[in-house]
């Protein structure tokens, strides 16, 4: 009895999700994006505004997301937009009066002890 015609193989275990084109966290932003469309067109018709006002609102509004949504997936790829953001985040240098700073790290053993040369 042959045992690879039970068991399948999966192929694609560390692929990153994708559908349709969008990698990863941009299809839950899509979905986020959707979900507050839906929740905006609720409120407005609600509210009582025209149906003939909010519907191309919603419409006009869910297209945007759409592209928007596939402009940043195909620039910065599946990890691209987190690794863009954190990088916005570092600063662009550090300066420092005194050496205190690094004094002090030898002091409450936060720094690694040196070895010896031999």
């Amino acid at each position: 009895m042959m045992m690879s015609s039970i068991y399948q193989i999966n192929k694609g275990i560390n692929k990153p999700i994708e559908f349709n084109g969008l990698h990863g966290q941009y299809i839950a932003y899509l979905a986020g994006g959707l979900v507050l469309l839906l929740i905006c067109f609720a409120l407005l018709y609600i509210l009582g505004v025209p149906l003939l006002l909010v519907m191309p609102l919603v419409l006009g509004l869910g297209g945007g997301l759409f592209y928007a949504v596939t402009l940043l997936s195909k620039r910065f790829g599946v990890h691209g937009l987190s690794k863009h953001l954190a990088k916005r985040g570092l600063p662009g240098y550090v300066k420092f009066s005194s050496r205190r700073v690094f004094t002090g790290l030898k002091q409450q053993g936060l720094c690694r002890p040196e070895r010896s040369r031999t």
